[in-house]
């Protein structure tokens, strides 16, 4: 802030000194000051070299505003300097209301460089007597370029009461129209449509194509009979445009209320847009074949897929395959996949995973055994995902014929969504013995997922194995089933031999939740496990039981050997807020190593309280610029708390 001792003549004073600093404070004050003497010299201080007396002279500037301001800084524009003349341009686009009139001679200049300004000026006005100047100028100016900024500018303004003048002005030269279209089109008034409709007729092709853009971007459906008059007799690039345009006002669904007739040829018109190069066009193309259950569509799309790079060209190869979708199964998709052409198949394949259709089923079963391995694994991911139990066999197939991992996890998806059928659950337990370690762990989630009272007494015996994979799985999938009916077993896994399967055994009470509280006295003991990985899962699932219970031996664990027991310990009180662990997590950071002491400082921010703040106010000075600025946010974070 200014000196507030500065008077009006010692400001004017300094203003004329040849101290840059004294300089920039002298306009800085003037500004806040209003003071309209200094109007002159601040204007001149803005070819200043120095960047802080340009800023003070435009901050002034702009604060003093008025028509004298208007006055000083319009000379300016005449400046050879390009940065000046930018800088005056911008003050001038925010305070030219203050003075119209010289707006208006600025507008009859000699220079047509002038006229462009102030057009460019006049589109940042907030006055309405601006649209009249602009007008005036796209219309009566001699130069064609000040003809199209006021075009430009018109169209910044937004002024419905200028698309009369707009519309005159589409007879105006090519360079104009463009810059005319796009203003009517940000006007978007119910009369610019129509002005743009109308120039139609006489506009040369690449000016129609710009009507035609604006059309479809302002969606008034009022447009769709004179769209559809104006695709007969038109070139083919505009006849796309204008087949975009309609599906853009339409949308996809609304195209299939049209008129038999208007359908028919539109449907010609957009299977013929498909071998188009745009982008945007081929996208509206899609929209609109999609809801055309026609063999002839799908052949065009078919066409166009085989054309594009489904990584180059992403998002429209994607668009690509749902159109196929939409329109649906038909002898074109079934020829496809009979064909031996892997990027046919691939394409039809990826469509029919999209359809709710068991008829692709028998195609890609009765080619699988000729594909490649790469279309195999997509072949019976997709028929996994379409078929029905009638379709195990060849499942079982798969199962014992291919080696692929991708493949038979498919095979095994298949059997898990079976409910209802021991045939799959015999399947897909089987495979829990097989030598691929994904595979088991496949076969593992789809016995889960069948959820059989079967398979958990087939689990039960299981656990029984000498093996200690096998009982781990067995573990795992009782927890999943039920705790409280395989009780007797996850209880007798807390003392399993394997530190894998005991880890396993206390993790499967974190299905319980809270309820978990009710098991803690088979579960403590687990907190001496000579295993410090058990003792972790036991500590995480005391934190999300998070009871009063569960409090002090959460405490207990603070005092544990391996820091990561401590960790796990130190989050499970602060996400539980236990005010009461304060003091010991404070007296732990003398000799807490580095990552334990970040974990601290953190849990002490969100507990929260006024001891954890003032530890962490003593932490800020601490030597390591990384735990201050820990310590830092976790004193912000209570202080937002406070809020």
């Amino acid at each position: 802030m200014q000196d507030t001792r500065y008077n009006a003549h010692q400001i004017l004073e300094d203003l004329h000194s040849s101290d840059n600093e004294r300089i920039r404070s002298a306009a800085f004050a003037a500004g806040d000051m209003n003071i309209e003497e200094a109007i002159p010299v601040l204007s001149e201080q803005l070819s200043n070299e120095n960047l802080g007396v340009q800023e003070g002279a435009e901050y002034a500037l702009r604060r003093i505003r008025g028509p004298k301001s208007v006055d000083a800084v319009l000379p300016l524009l005449r400046s050879d300097d390009a940065s000046v003349r930018n800088v005056a341009m911008d003050i001038l686009r925010e305070i030219g209301n203050d003075n119209m009139e010289a707006m208006r001679a600025g507008l009859h200049d000699d220079d047509p460089d002038i006229r462009i300004f102030i057009s460019d000026i006049l589109g940042h006005s907030t006055s309405r007597e601006a649209g009249q100047l602009l007008c005036e100028a796209l219309l009566k100016d001699p130069e064609v370029n000040v003809r199209y900024q006021a075009a430009v500018s018109l169209g910044n303004l937004g002024y419905p009461e200028t698309v009369d003048s707009l519309r005159k002005a589409m007879n105006d030269e090519e360079w104009v129209q463009f810059a005319v279209v796009e203003a009517l089109t940000k006007i978007n008034d119910e009369r610019t449509v129509t002005a743009l409709v109308q120039a139609l007729p006489t506009a040369s092709p690449l000016v129609c194509s710009a009507i035609i853009d604006a059309l479809g971007s302002m969606g008034d459906i009022k447009t769709i009979p004179l769209l559809f008059k104006s695709l007969e007799n038109v070139s083919v690039a505009l006849r796309h445009k204008t087949v975009k345009a309609i599906v853009q006002i339409l949308g996809g669904q609304s195209l299939s209320l049209l008129a038999p007739k208007m359908q028919e040829r539109l449907r010609v018109y957009l299977l013929d847009a498909l071998t188009d190069n745009d982008e945007d066009i081929l996208m509206a193309a899609l929209q609109g074949v999609s809801f055309m259950e026609h063999e002839e569509a799908t052949k065009a799309v078919m066409m166009l897929a085989a054309r594009l790079d489904p990584e180059q060209n992403a998002d429209l190869y994607e668009a690509v395959i749902r159109t196929l979708a939409s329109i649906g199964y038909n002898d074109v998709i079934r020829d496809a996949l009979r064909s031996h052409d892997e990027q046919q198949i691939m394409i039809a394949m990826e469509a029919c995973q999209l359809m709710d259709d068991h008829r692709p089923v028998e195609e890609i079963k009765s080619i699988f055994w000729e594909l490649g391995e790469e279309l195999q694994r997509a072949a019976v991911s997709e028929v996994a995902q379409l078929g029905s139990l009638d379709d195990a066999q060849f499942f079982l197939d798969v199962i014992a014929r291919c080696e692929d991992s991708e493949m038979l996890k498919s095979a095994i998806i298949f059997f898990g969504n079976q409910h209802g059928s021991p045939e799959a659950e015999d399947v897909v337990f089987s495979q829990l013995d097989h030598h691929l370690v994904d595979v088991k762990e496949m076969a593992l989630e789809a016995c889960i997922n069948l959820h059989s009272p079967r398979l958990n007494a087939r689990f039960k015996e299981r656990f029984h194995s000498d093996d200690d994979m096998q009982r781990l799985m067995a573990v795992y999938a009782l927890g999943r089933y039920s705790v409280e009916e395989n009780l007797p077993e996850l209880t007798e896994a807390l003392e399993d031999q394997s530190a894998n399967v005991r880890q396993m055994a206390v993790e499967a009470f974190l299905n319980l939740g809270v309820e978990a509280e009710r098991y803690l006295p088979r579960l403590l003991p687990r907190m001496y496990d000579e295993n410090k990985n058990v003792r972790v899962a036991l500590v995480n699932l005391l934190g999300q039981i998070g009871t009063p219970a569960v409090v002090p031996r959460l405490l207990t664990a603070l005092h544990d050997e391996n820091d990561w027991v401590r960790i796990r310990a130190v989050e499970a009180l602060g996400a539980n807020r236990v005010a009461e662990a304060v003091p010991t997590l404070a007296g732990m950071l003398e000799n807490a190593s580095p990552m334990l002491t970040f974990k601290i400082i953190e849990v002490l921010g969100k507990i929260g309280g006024n001891v954890a703040f003032s530890v962490l106010l003593e932490m800020m000075d601490h030597e390591d610029p990384e735990i201050q600025h820990a310590a830092a946010e976790a004193v912000a974070a209570i202080q937002a708390e406070q809020e």
